[in-house]
């Protein structure tokens, strides 16, 4: 077997090379590690939105559904106050008309009942003189 020696002189340039292959390397195991945990990271957000797609998914249909009541009841009321102020308006419209049928002859009523009291009294207050 032949021997051959191995210089164990090394120049500047190798030491630099080596350093720099090392922290390549390095660099290059950070990467990995950064990217294993983003993978994981991703895949566990992954995971929480389908939870929270199928926890949400029942709620929105419930809000759905409570919407479309409110607003089925919001027709209704709407419908009753239609009518309320039909109703009110028909009720304003018959007192004006009772006012105007009754207000005139009332009056005239009242007053004929007025004087004529005043005329007996005024007959009986004579009739006591004499």
């Amino acid at each position: 077997m032949i021997a051959t020696a191995l210089p164990l002189a090394t120049t500047a340039a190798e030491t630099a090379a080596l350093v720099a292959a090392l922290i390549a390397a390095v660099l290059v195991v950070a990467v990995l590690v950064v990217l294993v945990s983003i993978t994981a990271t991703l895949r566990e957000l992954r995971a929480m939105t389908d939870e929270l797609r199928r926890s949400t998914a029942p709620l929105i249909r419930d809000v759905r559904d409570v919407v479309t009541q409110a607003n089925s009841e919001l027709e209704r009321v709407d419908g009753v106050l239609v009518t309320a102020e039909s109703f009110s308006s028909t009720v304003d419209s018959a007192s004006k008309l009772a006012y105007l049928a009754f207000a005139n002859p009332l009056i005239k009523v009242v007053a004929l009942t007025s004087g004529t009291g005043r005329a007996v009294r005024r007959l009986r207050g004579r009739k006591m003189a004499a």
